[in-house]
This record gives C-alpha cells, structure tokens and sequence, in this order.
C-alpha cells in the first residue's frame, strides 16, 4: 500500500555537508515514520519528522512518482532503491547522524587560506620597501660618487668635506665641497678684523672665539666634541651662511687650552681634514700697547658703561684713543720676549698641519694677501670688507704716556726694530 506524502511545507535539514536545502521530498508517511528527502547536494537525508524544520521548496506532489518534475530520474531511481531496501534506509539513516567535525575542518581551511595570504601580503609589501631602500641607497651612494669627483688634485681631496647637518637642507649645494679651517691667533693681533673680513665672502663662515667659554675647553674630550658639533655644520651664529657655505671655521686664541692640548688637537685637525691660519702680528710693541688700552676699556667701560673691544664709528674709536697707557718698562722686554716665544713655539707645533703663516701688516700692506687667503680655503676670490674701524691709527709717540721711557728701554736692542713703524705703513 502506498504511503500517503505529508502536506507540502518548508523544509531544511542537516547533511553531511552542514545545512543544505532540500531538493525535494521522497517521503513523508502519514502517522509517522521518517521523512527522507534530496537534499541540493543530492545527498539522501532521512530523518524523524520532528527534527526536520523548515525548507524552502514547496512541492503538491503526494506520491513519489511525481518527484520526477522537480529532480531527474536517476536521483528518483536512486532514491527509490533506498526506500525500498530497510538495510540501505539504515544505513543512509547512519550516515546522516554522524555528525563529525565538519565546521572544525571548514573553520580551520579559511583559516590557514586567510593566514596564507596574510603572509603573502605581508612579504609582498616587505620584498617592495627593501626595493625601494637600495633605491635610495644606491641614489645616494650616485650623489656621494658624484660629489668627491670635485676637479682638484688629488693631494687636496682630504680637505674637502660634503656635510650633512640636521638641522637644515643644503639642497642643491649638497655637492658644493666644504673645507673647514681654524684661525689661530693672540689677542689684539687684527684676527677680529680679519676674521670680519672673511665673513664679508658669500660662502665663508667663520664662527668667532667658540673657547672663550670656559666650559668648552675644560679638557680635550669637551674641546674634541665641540668641534666635532662645529664642522658638522649644525652651529648656528651671525656669521652662518646659507647652504652653500664653502669654508667654514673658527678662531682659535692661544690661551683658550689650545697650547695646553696642542698634539691632540694637531691630531684631530689632520684627521679632519682642517686647515690652518696663523695669524700674529710682527709689530709686537704696537700689540702690547692695544692689550693694555682694551684692558683698561674693560675696567671702565668708556662707551656709555659698555665695554668694546672692536667699534664700528670714528667717534667711538676716538673716544677709546684717548687713553694712553704708561707701560712698565722694567717688564717690557720680557713681555716682548715671552709674546714672541709664544708665536715661534705655535708655528713649531703646528708645522705638521696644511697651514698657511699671516700677519697683521700684511693684510694691511699688502692687497694681494687676503687674495692668497681666499685660494687657499677655495673659495672665489672676491673683494673683502669689514666695518671694523681702527682704534689706535696714530704714531707711537701719541699712543703712550711715557714714550721716553719706551723708547730709551728699546733702543740698541734688537726690539728697537719696533719704535719705527716702517713696516705698519699702508
């Protein structure tokens, strides 16, 4: 007798491949039993009635036969096989309820599938940041190529410097080489002046008397590292240029712990690659004169309680000439003596350094001697200026307050040299 189909509802149910949709009905007995269907997949499905819910597809067939307009032949054939074998509806029966673990292994596959592209990705974009660093390592090593081929011999090449300082761009004068110097000096020698001078040149930087501060020269490892943070570029003064600065430096005096660390110092500046400028002044009476005339200034301050070693109007320069020392004659010699031991024991120490020998009267003299400077930081040679006006222009005689006595201590020795101003005249 045939079984009577249960009324046409909405299905779904589990199959080995998880929740599918039924495509279609094969039995439902009336009064119980188990309801078997196709699912999508064309698994055979059979189940209690009660644990069958909701499927989609609505069919108004009672019998089987009529499965045929919604499936195809071979899944009915199958099918009917089944329902009529109670051991192969067993045997579907059992392999329905295993349940397994199904979404565990899906879960797991999308998993390592999202995991596999993850690391796809993440190399991926890994493989193009290095391509795009040796990029930029090989462009910079091409620049730095191209800026140590500068056109000059090649004993000169270590003189030469392409700074990088942090805290600006030199841009397009990346590759403008950089010689660093160091002019070394007394005081009262003209280095302010000249220094003043060089800093009138569009690329040249000299950055005044950076060990005047006591700190700076406490011992050598604080002297070394301020001027490792000086040629870096990176010292910001009045006299910074723009980034096409071509030579750059200080002043040196010698009292400021250079002769007290004259080797390693001599050391760092050949390791550097640092030239020097030895600046003094031959006429070392007319520098003892200006020594105790600024001395005195500080004491007093003449300016308007304002203490000047360097003025830039005739007015206050003739207000600081009119102060005429009297010098100590019992001590004049030996201050000569001692100003020139210092100047030949720094030109021996300092013999080992690219250096070049100045003195005061030959700027003033001679027009060619700041050209000569010019050529040897490298720079072009140009047409130098200062605002610096002279403070002490006048003969000897009018500078001191006891000539007589000067001129008596000095005559028939071999400082008598130094009463005529022979080699001072312009």
């Amino acid at each position: 007798m045939e079984e009577q189909a249960a009324p046409a509802t909405s299905r779904s149910f589990s199959s080995p491949f998880g929740f599918q949709t039924c495509k279609a009905f094969l039995a439902a007995p009336a009064g119980g039993g188990r309801v078997c269907f196709i699912d999508a997949a064309s698994w055979i499905s059979c189940c209690a009635p009660e644990f069958v819910v909701s499927c989609p597809v609505y069919f108004s067939s009672t019998t089987p036969d009529q499965l045929l307009s919604n499936g195809n032949s071979s899944d009915y054939a199958f099918t009917k096989g089944i329902l009529s074998d109670p051991a192969a509806m067993k045997s579907v029966y059992s392999l329905k309820s295993s349940k397994g673990p199904v979404f565990p292994l899906r879960s797991v596959l999308v998993f390592f599938i999202a995991l596999f592209g993850f690391f796809v990705c993440y190399f991926s974009f890994n493989q193009l940041n290095l391509e795009n660093e040796e990029k930029m390592t090989s462009e910079e090593e091409q620049t730095k190529n191209i800026c140590r081929k500068p056109a000059v011999p090649h004993e000169q090449r270590r003189y030469l410097h392409f700074p990088k300082p942090t805290t600006y761009d030199r841009g397009e004068c990346a590759c403008t080489p950089v010689r660093f110097f160091v002019i070394v000096s007394m005081q009262r020698s003209g280095s302010g002046w000249f220094e003043t001078l060089l800093n009138s040149h569009p690329n040249v930087s000299s950055n005044g008397e950076i060990f005047s501060v006591r700190d700076r020269r406490e011992n050598i490892s604080t002297i070394l590292g301020a001027l490792d943070k000086l040629y870096s570029m990176d010292w910001l003064t009045s006299a910074a240029k723009n980034e096409c600065t071509a030579a750059f430096g200080l002043k040196w005096m010698l009292n400021q712990g250079l002769m007290e660390h004259h080797q390693d110092i001599v050391d760092y500046l050949n390791r550097k690659g640092a030239m020097v400028i030895l600046l003094f002044r031959r006429n070392t009476l007319r520098r003892l004169i200006s020594v105790l005339a600024n001395n005195y200034d500080r004491r007093t301050k003449q300016l308007n309680g304002i203490h000047k070693s360097h003025v830039h109007s005739k007015e206050e320069a003739e207000i600081l000439a009119r102060f005429k020392p009297k010098m100590d004659v019992s001590t004049l010699i030996p201050s000569i003596r001692n100003a020139e031991h210092s100047m030949r024991t720094c030109l021996g120490r300092f013999r080992k350094t690219r250096h070049m020998i100045l003195y005061y009267e030959d700027v003033i003299r001679d027009k060619n001697a700041l050209s000569r400077v010019q050529e040897f930081l490298g720079v072009p040679v140009t047409k130098l200026s200062s605002q610096h006006v002279k403070i002490h222009n006048r003969p000897l005689p009018d500078l001191v307050d006891n000539w007589e006595d000067v001129s008596e201590m000095l005559n028939g020795t071999k400082y008598a040299r130094f009463l005529d101003d022979a080699d001072y005249v312009k």
